[in-house]
């Protein structure tokens, strides 16, 4: 049972409890068990694909005419954290064909583009990925050098993309790169379009449950048809990364709490001085305080939600939400291992795993630096990016 310390879940409705315990059983039996092992080996659990596409969880808010269940940003926010209390990288997978693959299909492509490309990916026979970040521009994305050139029937694309999530096993990728005029547009790029390749990023020591790859374009030729229509400029890609972002934000409670709640259930357990160590003072200390920051975060996220379901979210809110509740998980993590001592080391237990993971969620959608001067330009009025 997840610690709910200011009982927030009583206000969920029935569908959503239902939904909340659903994909919660579905975590305890079919990823916890083995997510270890996965992480271990390097492995993403692409049957699960089929599990997830089961659930409903490809298309949580999409409209129910592509198959999607058309719910709140709530539920989708509920589903991000019981996922992540098992792993990042399981929610990560979820969370691109959602927010980055789906989202800006529906929001920015052709009504015939919608109806080739998202029933496929809700019911899980298309895997996508989204290729925004290249190697030289990551926090900046507006100074990418993937360049398409447009010819007849469509657009030549060269150019690659780096740390791209899902990249070797989606079907497709939405890509975005400058044109002629160095306007950033938007292409659906199909797994098979000759000059299209990927390369896996194997030697990584986070997120490693999760499929991370390098996207090549070489002369790809990708035709009108799979051109965005209505995404023009830098503002569309990042719209997508707010939706990510929120995601994120709501997942990193989940981890939060994977790791409280295995650092309490030890130090209840593990005898020193001939009595628990729940029983010292220090370690109650740092339980107080995990416990108080993960409150803070659930309230945030959950505020966030309202504000997200309301229209009345903007991409400020989503950064204080992400930078605030990824370093609060982390921190967590970080005191979790602690208290586990040299057992914390071993991926028998979850607390290791979880703050390798938050490392690297911590840099990707954004830095937690990048998120502090959304903020104080927030504040002051003042843009810091260029000073």
């Amino acid at each position: 049972m997840m610690m709910d310390f200011y009982l927030l879940d009583d206000e969920l409705s029935e569908e959503e409890r239902q939904i909340r315990d659903t994909v919660r059983e579905f975590v305890k039996r079919e990823i916890l068990p083995f997510i270890g092992e996965w992480w271990l080996k390097g492995e993403f659990p692409l049957h699960l694909v089929k599990r997830f596409a089961e659930l409903g969880l490809l298309g949580i808010t999409a409209p129910e005419e592509f198959g999607g269940l058309n719910l709140s940003k709530r539920v989708y926010g509920i589903v991000a954290r019981e996922l992540e209390y098992a792993d990042s990288g399981i929610r990560s997978f979820v969370s691109v064909q959602n927010s980055l693959v789906i989202y800006p299909i529906l929001t920015y492509g052709s009504d015939e583009q919608k109806r080739r490309f998202l029933p496929k990916l809700i019911s899980g026979e298309y895997i996508g990925c989204f290729g925004l970040t290249e190697t030289d521009a990551g926090s900046d994305p507006g100074s990418m050098k993937t360049h398409a050139k447009k010819t007849k029937g469509g657009y030549i694309l060269n150019g690659s993309k780096m740390w791209i999530t899902n990249g070797s096993i989606a079907d497709i990728a939405v890509v975005w790169a400058k044109d002629e005029q160095g306007v950033i547009r938007g292409f659906i790029v199909e797994k098979g379009f000759e000059g299209f390749s990927t390369q896996d990023l194997k030697t990584k020591i986070s997120l490693r449950a999760s499929v991370t790859s390098e996207l090549i374009f070489n002369d790809v030729f990708v035709p009108e048809e799979n051109v965005l229509p209505y995404a023009e400029g830098l503002k569309a890609p990042l719209s997508c990364l707010t939706q990510a972002r929120y995601g994120i934000a709501w997942g990193a409670v989940g981890s939060a709490l994977a790791t409280f709640e295995e650092a309490l259930n030890y130090a209840k357990s593990r005898i020193a001085f001939g009595k628990p160590i729940a029983s010292f003072q220090l370690i109650q200390e740092k339980l107080a305080d995990m416990l108080t920051e993960i409150t803070e975060a659930q309230l945030i996220a959950w505020r966030l939600a309202e504000l997200m379901d309301s229209g009345r979210a903007n991409f400020r809110h989503v950064s204080l939400a992400k930078r605030n509740n990824v370093r609060t998980a982390i921190e967590v993590a970080r005191r979790a291992r602690a208290i586990l001592g040299a057992n914390g080391i071993m991926a028998e237990y979850h607390s290791m795993r979880h703050l390798a993971n938050l490392e690297a969620v911590e840099t990707y959608e954004g830095t937690y630096e990048i998120h502090t001067l959304i903020l104080g330009e927030a504040i002051t009025g003042i843009e810091a990016f260029r000073c």
